[in-house]
């Protein structure tokens, strides 16, 4: 699998899920919780904008230096963007839509397969924690350490650079957020999901590039788990 059979599948997911009643209604409810914790997110973060980037560069006097200034923050304001998406969807997920995804993921594999290998039988609430649980490895800890990492970045000479592959690797753990939905419901042992990332990173790339985009990474997370559910079928079951 590689890098643009990553971002087909994804958008593919997409489409149908906004042709599919019960997968559109759900995808819905993720978007509308992800767009209100957002836009509280993002107007907490430019309240602060100027603080940060004084922080990062105080303006400068010379006019031969100003539209620089001016430029970063433009990159700044397109960071804090991205930033709060990210920041936005990992709360919405841990505190709203995990059982969503798994519930669209489920949806899913029986229009594919017209049956679905059901995960062992649990009460409500010892699946639920099995979910969150699931979240820790695959997204809340990764994509916090690629922020940290970024946040760190900004604050060196290669601050570009450091931003740009901190948020590809965001952008592969949020991709694997939604392919491994699959096996962690029929409790692979996580080393051997962890491998099945390794041996396909450019596809999860592909996949996640498309949560890169701002405004437009909030609807491609909303129904990610369809063309991650639709991929691991396709491929691999």
């Amino acid at each position: 699998m590689n890098l643009v059979q990553g971002m087909k599948y994804n958008i593919r997911g997409f489409w149908l899920g906004v042709k599919t009643p019960k997968l559109l209604i759900l995808g819905l409810i993720r978007l509308l919780v992800v767009i209100a914790i957002t836009i509280l997110s993002i107007g907490l973060i430019f309240a602060y904008h100027q603080e940060i980037l004084n922080l990062v560069w105080a303006k400068p006097e010379s006019r031969w230096l100003v539209w620089l200034w001016h430029l970063l923050s433009w990159m700044l304001s397109l960071f804090l963007v991205v930033l709060s998406s990210l920041l936005s969807y990992l709360i919405a997920q841990v505190f709203f839509c995990v059982m969503i995804m798994d519930t669209m993921s489920r949806i899913t594999e029986r229009m594919v397969s017209e049956q679905e290998k059901a995960p062992p039988k649990m009460p409500f609430f010892s699946w639920f924690f099995y979910l969150v649980k699931q979240e820790t490895p695959r997204a809340i800890v990764p994509v916090f350490l690629s922020l940290l990492i970024l946040v760190l970045g900004w604050l060196t000479p290669i601050g570009p650079l450091v931003t740009l592959v901190s948020s590809l690797i965001a952008a592969i753990f949020l991709a694997w957020d939604n392919t491994d939905l699959v096996p962690a419901r029929r409790l692979y042992p996580f080393k051997t999901r962890f491998a099945y990332l390794y041996k396909n990173l450019l596809f999860h790339l592909g996949f996640g590039l498309l949560f890169l985009i701002p405004v437009v990474s909030i609807f491609f997370l909303s129904f990610a788990p369809i063309g991650a559910t639709l991929y691991y079928m396709e491929k691999h079951d």
